[in-house]
C-alpha cells in the first residue's frame, strides 16, 4: 500500500469516526504538501537567489580575469621571435 494510500485511508476513517473536520483535512494535506516541498528542495540542492547572483558575480569576474591572462600571453608569444 502507497503512502498516499495509507493517508487517505486514515483521513476517511477518521472522517467516519466524526473526529476531523474539512478544517483540520485542508491542514494535514497543507502540512503535508510542505513536508514534500522541502524534501524535494533539499534533495535537489537548490540556492537561493541571492546566493546564485553571488555565485554569478564571481564567475563573470573569473572570466573577465582569464581573458586578460590569455590576452597577455598571447602578446608575450608574439614577441618571443
Amino acid at each position: 500500500m502507497s503512502n498516499s494510500e495509507k493517508i487517505l485511508k486514515s483521513l476517511s476513517s477518521l472522517i467516519e469516526n466524526g473526529i476531523l473536520t474539512s478544517e483540520d483535512i485542508k491542514k494535514e494535506i497543507t502540512t503535508d504538501l510542505k513536508f514534500k516541498r522541502d524534501k524535494l528542495i533539499s534533495k535537489l540542492e537548490l540556492v537561493s537567489r541571492e546566493e546564485f547572483e553571488i555565485l554569478k558575480k564571481i564567475v563573470q569576474k573569473q572570466e573577465i580575469e582569464l581573458k586578460k591572462l590569455k590576452s597577455s600571453r598571447k602578446s608575450k608569444k608574439v614577441r618571443k621571435p
